[in-house]
């Protein structure tokens, strides 16, 4: 082969290359399909396992304890023989947060419903948890509020924990105690998303360090193009 062939050969081979990688780029539709089917996985996933029994109660790592400053007082309350009590607040609050994870579904739908191709483009530029982070910025208002009177009610019959809410408040007022914990019910709320953004954030990981492992064409394509 003379070398004016050769050369054109590799040009070839080179532009071939080339053309090849461009087309496995995601376009902007399937980048948006791609991220709509992580988070959908992430979120249902976390859901399917926080809202149920022993979601949270029976998880060591997103169990929800008592609040900091009620923690040195059931201390003492075991030593008393009121034990019974904190674990009654205990067990509560994590069912209360349990009851409240599945109200996570249809916003969930809604966030995704809304995502565009220009909230897609730019999330696939972020970071490791840029889905995760997406879905927690358009959701955890909204589901605060749902979550409250779910934890309200798992609690409102308990003495201990009106009477933290009752000196919780008003060690806020002379700023002993932080805002978000002066009340029980908020408390529960934001460690149950704490819990189901950190679920939907791991999965997030796995998708991007094995998209191919999901089994799902979409993810393969939009996250396998970030590798």
């Amino acid at each position: 082969m003379d070398r004016r062939r050769f050369a054109q050969r590799t040009a070839a081979l080179v532009l071939g290359a080339w053309s090849g990688a461009a087309l496995a780029q995601p376009s902007g539709l399937e980048a948006t399909q791609g991220l709509k089917a992580a988070l959908e996985r992430g979120a249902n996933l976390a859901i399917d396992q926080l809202g149920k029994p022993d979601g949270f109660l029976g998880n060591p790592k997103l169990r929800i304890p008592l609040p900091k400053h009620l923690q040195d007082a059931a201390k003492l309350m075991r030593t008393l023989g009121r034990g019974a009590q904190v674990d009654e607040l205990e067990l509560s609050i994590n069912r209360g947060a349990e009851a409240a994870l599945p109200l996570a579904r249809d916003l969930m739908r809604q966030t995704i419903a809304q995502l565009s191709v220009g909230d897609a483009l730019q999330i696939l530029r972020g970071g490791d948890q840029s889905v995760t982070d997406f879905f927690a910025s358009k959701t955890r208002a909204p589901l605060t509020e749902k979550f409250i009177p779910i934890v309200a009610r798992a609690t409102a019959k308990l003495d201990l924990a009106k009477k933290y809410n009752r000196v919780a408040s008003k060690a806020a007022a002379a700023g002993l105690v932080s805002a978000e914990d002066a009340q029980i019910e908020p408390y529960v709320a934001r460690r149950a998303l704490d819990g189901l953004y950190a679920l939907v954030a791991e999965e997030e990981r796995r998708i991007r360090q094995n998209p191919v492992a999901t089994g799902s064409a979409i993810l393969k394509k939009v996250f396998g193009a970030l590798k």
